[in-house]
């Protein structure tokens, strides 16, 4: 079996970590060329001396000479990068035959669209590239034969119960609905006075997933589902009417296609990131992930709820950012990193998220969006205006 080279942009993120875990299982399958990491320097420095990758890329010059010199004291042989350039480098090597993008945030588009431009397998944990330029970006992936697989648990399921032919025509595969499933978070169910009072140790505890910080807050408010609705839209080529959301707490159904005969197909498991990564990893083939088997006979019920967007807004404002086009879903991407941010450090209350969120689309929405560009420096001035909102 030939070895494929793998670059992990984002490994010591909860995706990265999970990452590594599955590709460690079959080593005669993968080889780590790259891991980049932007402030855990001791696991980026445990990573290396592991996999050996033949590059390290980290932010910036200072925490390049730290890592350097842990690297050099253990014997490694792994160079050191950093840098915008050096993330975007990494992910476009010729040796490198598939990446992970599970770099969080805005922070994430420009390295994964060099992949996905490159020609790459591009494994999309970065929701935030497709949310903030869908059009652009699956535009430069049909132009570049890259082929795009999702992470997320819900996109993977999708695409796992989409026809193995689908092509991007929902009608012509006979398909009514795509249906992402929601935990609801650890909040369901609150009362406005109950959510006032919500603390970041609070929203950080999500009750079926481990995952890192912010995107613990963004399922909190349900934002992360918004979000999804967006990426969803560009994925599958499906119009806003046609993605449904429903709550299922119990996160083993993780999303479902409605078909026009009236069947529903779904994908269900074990609520672990490795399954879709290793579903990624070796498609159109299956490997071991090491995730425990689902066992129907000690499950409890499998429920389901429509949505609370009157407490939780945020899904509904992405619906509405998704339905506005434009730049209006990366000002809504953009103002929801910087208010989670703030709520994390303690300087906005947990309802005061969708908020500022919505703020933001108020002042921002309807301007330019026809390059990457655009969209970046749009990104710059709506942080910039929360950030004074804040003050």
């Amino acid at each position: 079996m030939t070895l494929q080279g793998l670059t992990i942009l984002g490994a010591t993120g909860t995706i990265g970590v999970n990452t590594l875990d599955v590709a460690s299982r079959h080593p005669e399958r993968f080889r780590i060329i790259a891991l980049t990491g932007q402030s855990q320097l001791d696991k980026l420095a445990e990573q290396c001396l592991r996999f050996a990758p033949r590059y390290a890329v980290v932010l910036d010059a200072a925490a390049a000479s730290v890592l350097s010199a842990q690297l050099a004291a253990a014997g490694s042989a792994t160079e050191v990068l950093y840098g915008a350039d050096a993330l975007a480098q990494v992910a476009t090597l010729p040796e490198v035959d598939m990446v992970m993008a599970a770099i969080v945030g805005a922070a994430g588009l420009p390295p994964t669209l060099a992949a996905v431009r490159a020609g790459k397998r591009v494994l999309l944990a970065n929701k935030e590239s497709l949310v903030m330029a869908g059009e652009l970006f699956i535009n430069a992936v049909r132009a570049s034969g890259s082929v795009l697989l999702p992470i997320d648990s819900e996109h993977n399921a999708i695409f796992q119960a989409l026809p193995a032919d689908y092509h991007g025509d929902l009608s012509a595969a006979g398909v009514d609905k795509i249906v992402l499933t929601a935990s609801g978070g650890p909040f369901r169910g609150w009362s406005a006075a109950q959510l006032a009072e919500v603390t970041p140790a609070m929203a950080v505890k999500h009750p079926n997933w481990v995952m890192g910080r912010k995107i613990s807050v963004d399922s909190a408010t349900l934002m992360n589902k918004g979000l999804e609705v967006i990426e969803a839209r560009w994925l599958f080529n499906a119009p806003p009417q046609a993605i449904e959301v429903i709550v299922h707490p119990q996160s083993v159904i993780h999303s479902m296609v409605r078909y026009r005969d009236g069947s529903v197909v779904a994908q269900l498991g074990t609520p672990d990131m490795r399954t879709p990564i290793a579903h990624a990893l070796a498609w159109p083939d299956r490997m071991d992930a090491g995730v425990a088997a689902l066992d129907f006979a000690s499950l409890s019920a499998l429920t389901f709820e429509a949505p609370d967007t009157t407490h939780f807004p945020c899904l509904r404002l992405a619906f509405d950012a998704l339905n506005a086009g434009g730049n209006a879903p990366a000002v809504l991407n953009a103002a929801n990193e910087l208010a989670v941010a703030a709520f994390l450090d303690g300087q906005l209350a947990f309802t005061g998220i969708p908020t500022l969120v919505e703020t933001a689309l108020t002042r921002f929405a309807g301007q330019g969006s026809d390059s990457v560009d655009a969209l970046l420096a749009c990104d710059h001035e709506v942080r910039a205006f929360c950030r004074q909102k804040l003050a």
